[in-house]
Formats: structure tokens, C-alpha cells, sequence
């Protein structure tokens, strides 16, 4: 038996697969996507199709997940995290036409179990972030993040190992 809570009716939740004791609080949407068993996502979350979102995570509010990003198990995702899914966005293409779904491809990001990223943080496509990595506040990840590391800044540096 799924059991999900939900804090108001104020949601947009369309096709989302939620595992067990998923918790989801006010003004979340959320859909064609996964969240897996006793996730937490905060208020004003965005969780687009194609996104997933592993066990015991915690997605703080005003976070924006994108399709093709993949957080494993056991992250923490702080307040106003940004990702992107796309390297080289345009809204029209040459000709002046709107681009449409079929003029884009989706670059996946991963964000491997355990890994911690900091409020503010804006994670650009295409890249990894370790098991348990830590991204510090307010840092552009524009390359892969090793296992056990933090890393900080414009752009995200190596400042330690963990």
C-alpha cells in the first residue's frame, strides 16, 4: 500500500510514480516523473517527466529539477537549486520557427547516492556528481564532481576531499 502525504490541495501532481511514505508539501509540480519511497520534496518544487528521484532524499523548496536529472538515494538537495538539460538552449531555431521537442535532445545529469548539494547551486547538464560529494552553496557545476569531494565556487573547484 503506497502512502503519500500531501499538505494542501494546491498541487500538479499528473502521472508520477511515488513510492512509500513519500511526503509532498504545498505547491509542488510534479509529473511524468518518479519519487521513490520516504522522499520529502519542499513547497514551490518543480519535478519535470523523465526526472527521478531515489529514496530518502530531501528536495528543499524552489528547486527546479529538469527531465533527463537522476538523484539516487539518500541526497539532500538544498533551497533554489537550479539544473539545466540543455547546453545550448534557444527558443527559436535558424529559420525563426519556435523549436519544438524534436529540435532539442535532453543531456542527463546524475547525481550518485549520497551526495549533498547547497542552496542556490546551479548543476549545468551533462555531468555527475559523486557518491557522497558535497556541491557548496551557491557553486556553478559546469564538471563532474568525484566521489567524497566538496566543491565550491564560480566555477565549482575541488576545495577538499571527504
Amino acid at each position: 500500500m503506497q502512502t503519500v502525504t500531501i499538505n494542501n490541495d494546491k498541487q500538479s501532481l499528473n502521472n508520477v510514480n511515488m513510492g512509500e511514505g513519500v511526503r509532498i508539501f504545498n505547491f509542488v509540480n510534479a509529473y511524468g516523473c518518479s519519487i521513490d519511497d520516504n522522499s520529502k520534496v519542499g513547497a514551490f518544487v518543480e519535478i519535470q517527466k523523465g526526472a527521478s528521484i531515489g529514496k530518502n532524499c530531501k528536495i528543499s523548496s524552489h528547486t527546479f529539477i529538469c527531465e533527463g536529472v537522476h538523484i539516487e538515494d539518500n541526497c539532500f538537495i538544498g533551497h533554489g537549486v537550479m539544473f539545466t538539460n540543455d547546453l545550448f538552449p534557444r527558443a527559436t531555431n535558424e529559420d525563426g520557427s519556435q523549436q519544438t521537442d524534436a529540435d532539442w535532445k535532453v543531456v542527463e545529469t546524475h547525481v550518485k547516492k549520497g551526495a549533498s548539494i547547497g542552496s542556490n547551486a546551479t548543476i549545468l547538464c551533462g555531468i555527475t556528481i559523486g557518491e557522497g560529494a558535497l556541491v557548496g552553496a551557491g557553486a556553478v557545476v559546469t564538471k563532474n564532481v568525484p566521489p567524497r569531494t566538496v566543491v565550491a565556487g564560480n566555477p565549482a573547484k575541488v576545495i577538499k576531499t571527504i
